[in-house]
């Protein structure tokens, strides 16, 4: 569809667009959107859906892919599809680095050669507040993994999910990050946003509809309008960001979150640092 082209040639609309899939997860984040753990329903994408939706996706004129979860690389099939489609558009994986094996790392290495990032999330520079976020010995496990896939020549970029964080903590992390060897340019910091299991536990910073980028996100369930928007609460997901559960072909969900697009008031998701 030349409009979809036309709106993310001029900006309108965010040319990424994010696909989960899969919602479990190795570890159980106290502020994660989706309410991950090892126990949550997998309700996953299969490898051929995933490249499916990425084909659709340059077809319409998007620039580039983001994949996320749960943790994608309990998907035995994920290093492989990372590099199938950094071929059809710059790609970033989300990830917490904990799977990164030796034998996963050289099934890695395959993303080296090719327009494709792996995002490890770190939220404190102090082992003990970053550790009690997320899961015991993080820290060291983002570490290990940031330097590991450095060292085959894969790009890295670090997360930093935290609200308070600033001044001197701040500048410490960075610190770290760039000494991971990841440019100042791949470390994104970000507030903790009041959905999924933070809400439950008051965390974060309470949003709207307009605070959060417009980014088509498609999942197992159907296809929303942010990357913040298939939250999951008390183990049911959230419907008020649905776009549609119509999500073949791409261009209705496309469409349809254009149409959102067009006239829809600023929100504070530059201020509040939300992206």
């Amino acid at each position: 569809m030349k409009d979809i082209a036309e709106a993310v040639a001029s900006g309108v609309l965010p040319g990424r667009v994010w696909i989960y899939t899969n919602y479990d997860c190795n570890l159980a984040c106290r502020y994660c959107l989706t309410q991950s753990s090892p126990t949550a329903p997998r309700r996953s994408l299969s490898r051929k859906r995933v490249l499916e939706i990425a084909h659709e996706a340059k077809d319409l004129g998007f620039t580039a892919l983001g994949v996320t979860g749960g943790e994608p690389f309990l998907l035995r099939w994920m290093p492989e599809a990372v590099a199938d489609l950094a071929d059809l558009l710059p790609t970033v994986v989300n990830t917490n680095g904990a799977l990164f094996t030796p034998r996963v790392l050289e099934r890695m290495e395959v993303l080296a050669d090719r327009d494709a990032a792996v995002q490890l999330s770190l939220d404190h520079p102090d082992p003990e507040r970053n550790d009690a976020l997320r899961a015991p010995d993080d820290h060291w496990r983002v570490q290990k993994a940031a330097r590991a896939l450095h060292a085959i020549g894969v790009r890295v970029r670090i997360a930093t999910t935290a609200d308070t964080l600033q001044g001197e903590a701040l500048e410490r992390l960075k610190s770290l990050v760039a000494d991971l060897g990841v440019a100042e340019e791949d470390h994104v910091v970000r507030p903790v946003v009041r959905r999924g299991r933070a809400a439950l536990e008051s965390l974060g910073v309470p949003v709207t509809e307009a605070d959060l980028p417009p980014e088509l996100t498609i999942t197992a369930t159907g296809a929303y309008r942010s990357a913040f928007g298939p939250t999951v609460r008390n183990g049911r997901m959230d419907t008020d960001l649905l776009l549609t559960r119509t999500t073949r072909p791409l261009a209705t969900p496309a469409a349809l979150l254009l149409r959102l697009v067009t006239g829809m008031p600023r929100g504070q998701d530059a201020r509040q640092g939300i992206r």
